[in-house]
């Protein structure tokens, strides 16, 4: 019985040429020799799965082959149930794919195929990495400033062509095709053209002042926008602003690093800011309304009677803006109190009246410390 190629490839009848050689690519990989060495089945499944898509990609032997059920001449016995020739393949040499050539093979064989020139490859441009030192307040508000940088740009004097402008000429080896062939037994691949990159046309002279790169070096300033809350470490993506891409490529992007200069009186915990204020002994005692710094000027807190050195006080959203910039983190106030000036004698005399009415050793209830 003549073999089912689309049972072969697990398809019906009335698939589409993309869905064969979806699952071509799916079985081939599955089956090929070189995932599965030394398995006799696994190879002879992967020359039924290249005999069937060497059929049924082809329009003319798909079509042969649904209305007489075979391919070329009549095979011994004749008819349409005739055993389909596997001719096409004998003498083919799997074991030329190596580890190295099984990914070339691939490539090869997936390719579109077409058979004009095709267009030199336009890859998208590299990106720039950029570090950039900022104050403490302009990491927390957010800054506009510019850079000067060097990047890639397309070459002036050819337009980013890389040729003087000259005329073009048909390429020698691929006669203006763009493909270039390699013969494996009776299978022949096709891929891009390595003279002429598959375009099909040589290049006139190079450019003498990009040496044919199509692309050379400009120093240019760059307005950039750092927004509010970027800490060390942060970056900044400035869009299409890193080097050119070669053969007419879209450019790359600009990454900005940010390095945040530290604050004499603010430190940095995430979103949160905290700040050391000095209070008095009075302050401490009797309680009191101070005056605090922020990063957006002056606030007032109540420091309650009998505020301890070291406690903590929250100022909600006076923080550091959180990204989008709808809401902030917080600042943390921590007040230390400071002894008045222990050389002016009516001082010490208060704090002598004053050490009586402690009530007792403050410390009593840490112990003695000994075992």
């Amino acid at each position: 019985m003549a073999k089912d190629y689309y049972q072969v490839l697990g398809l019906d009848r009335k698939a589409a040429p993309a869905e064969i050689k979806k699952a071509y690519r799916k079985l081939a990989r599955k089956h090929h020799p070189d995932l599965n060495p030394g398995d006799k089945s696994a190879e002879a499944r992967f020359k039924e799965i290249q005999e069937a898509y060497s059929v049924l990609s082809d329009a003319k032997k798909r079509a042969q082959y649904d209305q007489f059920g075979f391919v070329g001449s009549p095979p011994p016995g004749g008819g349409p149930q005739g055993q389909a020739s596997p001719g096409g393949f004998e003498g083919f040499d799997f074991s030329d794919f190596g580890s190295g050539s099984f990914r070339d093979f691939f490539e090869t064989i997936f390719s579109s195929g077409a058979s004009g020139p095709v267009r030199p490859e336009r890859a998208r441009g590299e990106d720039l990495i950029y570090t950039m030192k900022i104050g403490f307040e302009d990491a927390v508000q957010g800054v506009r400033t510019r850079i000067r940088l060097n990047r890639l740009v397309p070459c002036e004097a050819c337009g980013g062509r890389g040729t003087t402008g000259g005329a073009e000429t048909t390429c020698p080896d691929c006669r203006g095709t763009g493909r270039a062939f390699v013969q494996r037994g009776f299978m022949k691949f096709s891929s891009a053209c390595p003279t002429c990159g598959g375009a099909g046309r040589s290049r006139g002279p190079a450019c003498g002042a990009c040496r044919g790169a199509g692309l050379s070096e400009k120093s240019e300033i760059v307005n950039v926008r750092i927004p509010a809350g970027v800490d060390t470490g942060s970056k900044v993506r400035v869009p299409e602003k890193g080097h050119a891409g070669p053969n007419g490529g879209p450019p790359g992007d600009l990454y900005i690093t940010i390095e945040v200069a530290p604050h004499p009186l603010f430190r940095r915990e995430g979103p949160n800011l905290h700040v050391k204020v000095p209070i008095t002994v009075p302050e401490a005692t009797l309680g009191a309304k101070i005056e605090v710094p922020t990063m957006e000027g002056p606030a007032t807190i109540r420091i309650p009677p009998g505020t301890k050195s070291g406690q903590r006080f929250r100022l909600r959203e006076k923080g550091v803006p959180l990204p989008g910039g709808r809401t902030s983190g917080d600042a943390y106030v921590e007040v230390t109190i400071i002894p008045p000036p222990f050389s002016d004698q009516r001082v010490r005399e208060l704090m002598k009246e004053l050490e009586g009415l402690y009530g007792g050793n403050p410390r009593s209830s840490l112990g003695s410390g000994g075992p």
